[in-house]
């Protein structure tokens, strides 16, 4: 083999891992589905505000008398009852609203299997996953876990990453 031969084998190796090095970058761009940086909760100030009023200055003392006493007839004062706040409405999807977001951001990750993910309609694949209850593999894909990141960002809903969730654990079951 000649130097050219073996200078042009190196290269076309490289430029090969270069590809797969790109390919895998989108992949895994795409599969977060967009700004992935964690929410912090809002500091809480709660430091207490005190409120100093000047003194009047002493005036002459005035002599006052109490008038008497009046005793008043107790009232009763209604009680009312607090309604219970009305509780979120849920959001209402799309009958299809999982496949959409399926086809959309998890195909690029379960469709290859990409970062151990387990692939789509793969039964032995998605059983390790479906031992555990439907909320936390729901609570995982939303939210991050190990390998899979958050998918809930952006303009994706928990809602919708649910229904993604169940689309998938149905083509599985």
């Amino acid at each position: 083999m000649t130097i050219q031969q073996k200078m042009k084998k190196k290269s076309v190796t490289k430029l090969a891992l270069s590809s797969l090095s790109l390919s895998a970058l989108l992949a895994l761009s795409a599969c977060s589905g967009g700004d992935n940086k964690a929410e912090e909760p809002a500091a809480v100030n709660e430091t207490e505000t005190v409120v100093v009023e000047p003194e009047a200055p002493a005036a002459e003392t005035e002599v006052v008398t109490p008038e008497p006493a009046v005793e008043a007839e107790p009232t009763e004062v209604p009680v009312v009852e607090a309604e219970p706040e009305a509780a979120a409405e849920p959001e209402v999807l799309a009958a299809d609203a999982g496949a959409q977001l399926y086809e959309k951001q998890c195909k690029v990750c379960h469709e290859n299997g990409l970062l151990e993910a387990p692939k789509f309609g793969d039964k032995a694949a998605w059983a390790p996953h479906l031992a555990k209850d439907i909320e936390t593999l729901r609570m995982h894909s939303a939210k991050g876990f190990n390998k899979m990141p958050a998918q809930a960002v952006g303009d994706v809903t928990e809602a919708q990453v649910h229904a993604a969730v169940d689309y998938m654990v149905a083509a599985a079951s």
